[in-house]
């Protein structure tokens, strides 16, 4: 093991020790310590799987990147291993950024961004990125082999390789920003992995589409290929793009040697306020499954006081819905966590507030409304709302704006904001299934139509669900949850 690596896990394990946990995630995998996020190289390989992820190890704070590591034998129950990659040679001397794992004939290879700054620290008008290689023989040890890939000429910000096979040949996408501070997605293909031709641009921002495409990641789902990226530079429009940056997909038809023929404009993936640079892999029954960064770039992150910061998202599957859109549903395999079945009868209530006998945390809930049946203006869920009613997370319908509404302004310490999603008109009632972690909420609409996922930072204690109406009722026809358990070994 190199000195870089060695000095990284020790300072990490110091830094555990000083970690508080009252905002550290029980089923969301989080750094031991230190600053997390993109999620890096998962994959399943021998039997495990393995998510990397871009690592700070020495504090809390964004820095030099590493590649953080943990492996899991279900995607439930996961173990922290030694970290992977440090920046310790010149073509990544300030940074192991993004990148992707493969299985290259029984080798456990890892291909990755070698950042380095040209100028100062963090000026991004002068910068140099190569896409670079690294195998193992035991699947926690790596060695690097140095780049395989160059940038284009006149191409600075070069990042975050995804590859994968197909037809015996290797594909590469990478994420690019040109001179007139334009997006796009560069395709590559070889023979083996180390040697690569340029085939096209598989994909460009048109007028108002982002200064840069990060993280993209190309695959088939279904009858249809996916192209998922995270644009930077979009500007809000109404409802939409409302974070710092975005995450979403083009969805099309491409076949080896021809263009990506996209069929739909890009759609977010998720409305919450954190969500960012997710990346997928094949589960082993061959299920199509992503995680993404769950909190966003200068974003409030309480955690830090606490010495780490970053969380991934549940695992989600992801299919195609009769719409054109992907449908968004948590993995079968988190029902392995469940504990304390929760189960209240159908309640209605009108213009009123009421507890629910429901535990707060580190839950997971299935809730039906029957939107027929309530009349309210306003009406919904109230989560980890404090005993003295100062704060709480409200999740509602609000009849008048017809939209499903996130509102977390009253949720607790430094982060606010609301975010919504439309209702269906026609739909005779609102299916939310919903899990709520020390420091976050992630909510899966109507089967996976809509998600939301968004951070909080509770305060206050006794900490409750309400269920509540405003001017008018309403009902819960079903109301099921479980108390989950830790997902570390």
């Amino acid at each position: 093991m190199s000195t870089a690596l060695n000095q990284a896990n020790q300072a990490v394990n110091r830094l555990r020790s000083e970690v508080k946990k009252d905002f550290y995630p029980e089923f969301h995998l989080t750094p031991p310590a230190g600053w997390m996020n993109d999620p890096n190289g998962l994959i399943y390989f021998n039997g495990l799987y393995h998510a990397f992820y871009q690592h700070h190890p020495f504090d809390e704070n964004w820095g030099p990147m590493h590649w953080g590591h943990m492996t899991s034998p279900d995607l439930v129950h996961w173990q922290h291993q030694l970290i992977a990659l440090a920046p310790d040679q010149d073509y990544d001397r300030d940074g192991c950024f993004s990148g992707c794992a493969v299985d290259d004939n029984g080798v456990l290879t890892l291909i990755y961004t070698g950042h380095r700054w040209l100028k100062e620290v963090g000026d991004d008008s002068a910068i140099q990125e190569v896409q670079c290689i690294a195998t193992s023989e035991d699947g926690i040890y790596f060695t690097k082999h140095g780049p395989i890939l160059q940038p284009p000429k006149d191409i600075m910000h070069f990042r975050d390789p995804k590859v994968w096979k197909q037809d015996e040949r290797w594909y590469l996408v990478v994420g690019a920003r040109d001179l007139h501070d334009t997006g796009q997605i560069l395709l590559y293909s070889a023979t083996d992995l180390r040697h690569w031709q340029f085939e096209r641009i598989l994909a460009r921002a048109s007028q108002k589409q982002g200064y840069m495409w990060e993280c993209p990641d190309f695959f088939p789902l279904q009858d249809k290929f996916i192209l998922m990226f995270s644009p930077q530079g979009i500007q809000a429009e109404g409802y939409q793009f409302r974070n710092q940056f975005q995450s979403g997909y083009l969805i099309g038809n491409w076949t080896p040697n021809n263009p990506f023929n996209v069929e739909h404009d890009f759609q977010e993936l998720d409305a919450g306020h954190d969500f960012y640079a997710p990346q997928s892999f094949l589960a082993a029954d061959g299920r199509r499954i992503i995680f993404g960064w769950m909190d966003m770039w200068e974003s409030p992150m309480p955690s830090k006081a606490d010495h780490w910061a970053g969380s991934f998202t549940l695992p989600r599957e992801l299919s195609l819905g009769k719409q054109g859109n992907i449908l968004i549903r948590p993995i079968r395999e988190l029902t392995a966590l469940r504990q304390n079945d929760i189960h209240i009868p159908p309640i209605q209530i009108i213009s009123q507030h009421k507890t629910l006998d429901c535990p707060a945390s580190s839950i997971e809930l299935q809730v039906i409304f029957d939107l027929k049946q309530s009349t309210a203006e306003r009406y919904g869920l109230e989560l980890m709302a404090s005993e003295d009613g100062k704060y709480a997370t409200r999740l509602y319908i609000d009849n008048q704006a017809a939209r499903l509404i996130f509102d977390r302004s009253q949720s607790g310490k430094a982060v606010t904001g609301y975010r919504s999603v439309p209702l269906n008109s026609h739909a005779d009632s609102l299916h939310l299934h919903i899990f709520i972690d020390r420091s976050s909420v992630e909510i899966f609409i109507n089967h996976g139509e809509n998600c939301i996922t968004s951070r909080i930072y509770p305060l206050g204690e006794n900490h409750r669900v309400n269920l509540y109406a405003e001017n008018g009722s309403a009902c819960i026809s079903s109301f099921q949850g479980w108390q989950l358990s830790s997902i570390y070994r």
